[in-house]
């Protein structure tokens, strides 16, 4: 059985997103192998009283041993906001990498696995072991027509500064080539990653991030029609447009239809007033619900009693996809490297991610197809489940996960053999 050390800014078994995937990754990669894993210390309460709640995974926690660093606290003060929170992140890798090598430990592989940035990069080669990293995300610049109407010039220009940043870090970081050149294999979560960091080929390992655990919940029969929507209030989900999307929608229905037909968005952000004020001014505040955050069973029902995920997110990902294909709800979304590439291949849902006013009008569209045509809801539904089961569910990842670290090893050892196959061929010479 092999030894993985990996390091997961981000664990959290009680929550989603990040920390959700930093846990299932942990877990996943110790039903098959050994597993140091280290994380910072605010996520020690959660993960212990997790493991004590749950004994009946102590077979797979008895392979995993936690370490906890951290920066002193007195650190934490300026770690506020998208750009300090970046230079945080970016400090505590360096610092980790050296801390690690301090410590001597034994392993086979070293895994750095959140979070998904690839303008950040690892620093676990400092440890001269086979090293993977990823998985990687990439999200797409947001089109300036999608962000200045709605959400104005601050957002616009906050957006703009950040992605100059990252385009300082994909161009000028010394230590982001050397990343890319001592990985053995990166796992990119879409198309778009290898081709911004300018990745070659045989280093590349495509596979989505996000996954979602195997449920025995089929969707709740229902007479009404209610389009769910869950995830942070922030630009980069769109919101804006599921909100106009389902006026478009709901504008179409008679008025007996329109009783039974509703909007639920899930979550919170510092855009909420800004929905609010989109939501009043499109005149549907009576077929619309916003629910704060609550914990992630409460969510899970939501999806059960769901109708359609509707989600024109212009993130690279999307934990949430995959929670909803699980249960087999129709994820209508934008055709993008994103969600867009979540969803199964064939699936009609996708929405053309063109001008601002069209793409509205192409979500809406899929909306009322998705209500007005029971066969074709029916055979979405179907796909939704089964590229589920086929791909986003997180057995799926681990099985993967075991063979990426075998050919690792395998490319290594092959490598050596061949070192010394040439050495020796010189010296004959």
């Amino acid at each position: 059985m092999k030894t993985i050390l990996a390091t997961a800014y981000a664990i959290n078994p009680y929550k989603g997103s990040e920390d959700g995937t930093g846990w299932n990754y942990a877990c996943q990669i110790a039903r098959f192998n050994q597993l140091i894993i280290v994380t910072r210390k605010n996520n020690k309460d959660d993960i212990e009283k997790y493991q004590a709640a749950h004994p009946e995974q102590k077979e797979i926690y008895d392979r995993i041993q936690f370490l906890y660093f951290d920066w002193p606290k007195w650190t934490l003060f300026w770690k506020k906001g998208p750009l300090l929170s970046m230079i945080y992140y970016y400090c505590w890798q360096l610092h980790l990498a050296f801390w690690l090598k301090s410590k001597r430990l034994s392993f086979d592989i070293c895994h750095n696995l959140n979070f998904h940035s690839d303008w950040a990069p690892s620093f676990l080669w400092i440890l001269n072991k086979p090293f993977v990293w990823g998985p990687v995300g990439h999200h797409t610049k947001i089109k300036r027509e999608y962000l200045l109407p709605v959400y104005g010039f601050k957002e616009l220009v906050k957006d703009r500064f950040l992605w100059l940043l990252k385009l300082a870090f994909w161009w000028l970081d010394p230590f982001l080539y050397l990343a890319k050149a001592k990985a053995d294999k990166i796992i990119c979560i879409n198309s778009e990653v290898p081709v911004k960091m300018r990745v070659s080929k045989e280093k590349v390992f495509r596979m989505p991030t996000v996954a979602a655990e195997k449920n025995t919940n089929t969707l709740v029969t229902s007479s009404s029609f209610t389009v769910l929507s869950v995830g942070r209030f922030v630009p980069l989900k769109g919101f804006d447009l599921t909100i106009n999307a389902f006026s478009a929608f709901y504008k179409t229905l008679s008025a007996d239809n329109q009783q039974h037909t509703k909007l639920v968005l899930i979550g919170n952000g510092p855009n909420l007033s800004t929905l609010r004020k989109l939501i009043v001014k499109n005149k549907i505040e009576e077929a619309v619900t916003i629910i704060p955050w609550m914990p992630r069973a409460e969510v899970m029902e939501n999806y059960k009693n769901a109708s359609v995920f509707l989600f024109p997110s212009h993130e690279g990902a999307g934990m949430v996809v995959p929670e909803a294909l699980s249960y087999g709800l129709p994820v209508v979304c934008l055709d993008n490297e994103g969600p867009g590439e979540l969803i199964h291949r064939e699936s009609t849902l996708k929405a053309n991610y063109s001008y601002y006013e069209s793409t509205i009008s192409s979500l809406a569209r899929r909306l009322d197809r998705l209500y007005t045509d029971k066969a074709f809801y029916k055979r979405e539904s179907d796909k939704a489940l089964a590229h589920f089961k086929n791909e986003l569910n997180w057995d799926v990842k681990g099985n993967l996960l075991a063979k990426l670290y075998d050919e690792v090893l395998e490319n290594r050892r092959a490598a050596a053999i061949n070192g010394q196959f040439l050495k020796s061929l010189n010296s004959v010479q």
